[in-house]
Formats: C-alpha cells, structure tokens, sequence
C-alpha cells in the first residue's frame, strides 16, 4: 500500500511538472499570430483597429517582432464576412479580434476553438455571443460600448430643450442599433416626449428614412451606433440641417461625419482596452476567466460646423457632463 501510494505521488509530482512546462512554454511562446475583422471600413471601426493595435504593441505584442495581425474586411458583404471568419478557423491563429456586432456573432457562431475577443459590442447577452458579461461561455471576452441612449438623449435636451419629437432612424438587423433604440423609446416614453421612426434595410435607405421621419413631425432626430445609417449619414444631416433640425447620436465618429452632438467614449481608447483583455488572452488565461467589461461614456463630442448652421451654442450644464471635444479638430 505504501509503494503504491508512493508511485501515486510521483506520478502527481511529474504530472505537475509537465504542465508548468506547458504552461510555461504558452507564456514564452516567440511569435503570436492574430486575426483582425471589420464588416466595414468607417471611421470607427478604423480607429478601433488602431487603437487594438496599439494597445497589444504596448502590451509587448508588436507587430513585425513577435506579432503577426492577418486583417481582412468584408466591406459590408455578409457572405464576404462568413468566408473571412471560417478561413481565420483554421487553428493557426491564438485569437481572432472582431469589430463590432455583426462580425463578432459571425465568428461565435462558428463555436471555433480560438479565442474570439470582441471590440464595441453594445450588447453582447441581446447579442448572444455570451450568457453574462461576468462569465464568458463561447470562448468569447471584450468589450462593450452599452449605448448610454437616455445620457445623449438628455444631453441634447440640454443643448435644444424646446424639441418635442424625437425621429428615430435605424436598421432592424443591427442589433446594437435595436437595443439603443429600445433604450431610448423607454427613456422617451418615461420622460413624456414624443418619436417617430423609420427604419431602413441598407444605406440607399437613408435620406428617405430621414425625410419620413421630418414628414411625421420629428423636430430633433437620435440614430445610434448603425453601421448602416453610418454609411449615409452624411445624407441625413444635410436634409436635417436644411430643416433646422438638430441630430444627435452614440458615436464621435458620427458626429465627425455631421451630427450635431453625442455622448460617447474614444473609438481609440477602447480598442486599446479591448487589447489589454487580447493580451491576457495571448498570455493563456483562458477566456472564461476574463469578463467583459462596459467602457464608459465620458466625452462630450460636437460638430461645430453643425452647431454654426444650426445657430445653436453650447450651456454652460454640458461642460458639466464630461471633456466636451469640438470637431472636426483644428
């Protein structure tokens, strides 16, 4: 009994041993090889890529030395994005960063073996690309931009207080873009204002959407973090504009591309923190011990070009909010 006990415990020490081997040689590892995915190339999801980039860099992983980033773009063809995603399923890859929501289910969908670490997913439960944000169980962790819709929506009522109806504009399919507008209805309709909406299936649908929500009386309009009304949205602001209408958003980058205001987070900044979570992934934590974590909102974004055609100035309350960054920047 005692030998066998014995051989038992040595057996467990070297067992031991073998995996802090292991474990050691994952932590050593000389070369790192990462996928990158967008949807689309707009402003965001670029500064977004930047900013994961950036952050693995000054997380040691740095591209060219011991880092090699294989980026593709679907340039917004789903199938495109379906094939980017299962050639990235290959197993050569020690993780797989996906921009946004459509791209980040795209790649969870396929219960793939690498870690998929997400960037700006507003939703990711609604989403379903994991049950909490505290326990990751789709070997997926990153960030979330939870679309703060009653904040912006209460900042620009600080900004053009007399507006009495919101127009809502938005894609059914996005998901990010449904849950902030369900958001925001619920802040409207406990606050006592009005809304109207459109909703559009792709870009081309843009202006008309914005002028059916003028028609029906919208005297401010709210879009949310949408790829495809991003892609338009220059149409909308100028039919607003010409309107005297004011626009408000959930992204600086929108705001750069002519809406009026928003309350947002830096595109760049949370690209840097969703690689810090990319790189205790690279490390060998395993993703179910990585949460999700919510990046706050904490900048005041404005057009001043906007603000100019809409002879409209900023009170005194918004400086109150948070840094109030003016765009686009001298």
């Amino acid at each position: 009994m005692k030998n066998l006990m014995k051989k038992l415990t040595a057996l467990i020490l070297a067992l031991s041993l073998m995996l802090g081997l292991c474990a050691t040689a994952a932590a050593e590892k000389d070369q790192y090889k990462i996928g990158i995915i967008l949807l689309i190339e707009n402003g965001a999801f670029l500064d977004m890529k930047s900013g994961i980039i950036s952050g693995l860099a000054d997380e040691g992983f740095v591209e060219g030395e011991n880092l090699t980033i294989d980026y593709q773009c679907a340039y917004g063809d789903m199938g495109t994005l379906n094939q980017i995603c299962n050639s990235m399923d290959d197993g050569s890859y020690d993780a797989v960063f996906t921009v946004a929501t459509p791209t980040t289910q795209a790649f969870v969908n396929l219960e793939s073996e690498t870690p998929c670490v997400f960037c700006s997913v507003a939703a990711p439960v609604a989403a379903q690309v994991m049950s909490a944000l505290e326990t990751p169980d789709m070997n997926a962790t990153g960030t979330s931009n939870a679309v703060p819709a009653g904040d912006i929506i209460a900042m620009g009522l600080a900004i053009t207080p007399d507006v009495k109806t919101f127009g809502l504009v938005y894609c059914t399919s996005e998901v990010n873009a449904v849950n902030a507008m369900n958001n925001a209805k619920a802040y409207l309709d406990d606050n006592g204002y009005a809304y109207v909406e459109a909703t559009v299936t792709n870009s081309g649908d843009v202006a008309s959407a914005t002028q059916i929500v003028l028609d029906k009386g919208a005297d401010v309009i709210f879009v949310a973090n949408d790829s495809v009304v991003q892609a338009s949205v220059e149409a909308l602001v100028e039919i607003a504009n010409d309107a005297g209408v004011p626009t408000y958003c959930c992204s600086a980058t929108t705001v750069l591309s002519g809406c009026l205001a928003t309350l947002a987070m830096s595109d760049v900044s949370i690209g840097r923190q969703t690689a810090a979570i990319g790189a205790k992934v690279l490390r060998g934590t395993p993703v179910a011990e990585i949460p999700a974590i919510v990046v706050p909102a904490d900048i005041v974004s404005v057009n001043k070009d906007t603000l100019a055609a809409l002879n409209l100035t900023l009170p005194e309350s918004i400086y109150a909010i948070g840094e109030v960054q003016l765009l686009p920047a001298e």
